[in-house]
């Protein structure tokens, strides 16, 4: 049950949104996850400023799941998601935030897990 929120500094097009999206759901299996309860969110074109500057370039990727990752885990996923995001757009890993948010509760379809 993960979900991927990305907020992205560039617009992008639905053909660049679903390489993102796709590649995402490739990566998560570093968190043990499948794709197949994976829910990605693409905010783009959104306002990022760090260190009191504009960022062109730049991410914030939270990445919620049920249950949790071990450290080493979502070391290998920060690291997943940096390359992804500077393979397919150009951003460099110095201006993508990644955070993680274990989920005690997690409800879908109508019950909780």
């Amino acid at each position: 049950m993960p979900f991927i929120d990305c907020k992205l500094t560039q617009k992008l097009n639905e053909e660049e949104k679903e390489k993102l999206k796709s590649a995402l759901g490739k990566a998560v299996s570093v968190l043990h996850k499948t794709e197949s309860y994976l829910m990605v969110g693409i905010s783009d074109g959104y306002d990022l400023y760090f260190g009191g500057k504009k960022l062109e370039k730049g991410a914030y990727i939270e990445v919620s799941l049920f249950g949790s990752a071990s450290p080493s885990d979502y070391e290998k996923m920060t690291g997943e998601v940096c390359r992804i995001l500077y393979e397919q757009l150009s951003v460099s890993g110095d201006k993508v935030y990644v955070t993680y948010h274990p989920v005690k509760d997690w409800g879908w379809n109508g019950s909780d897990f």
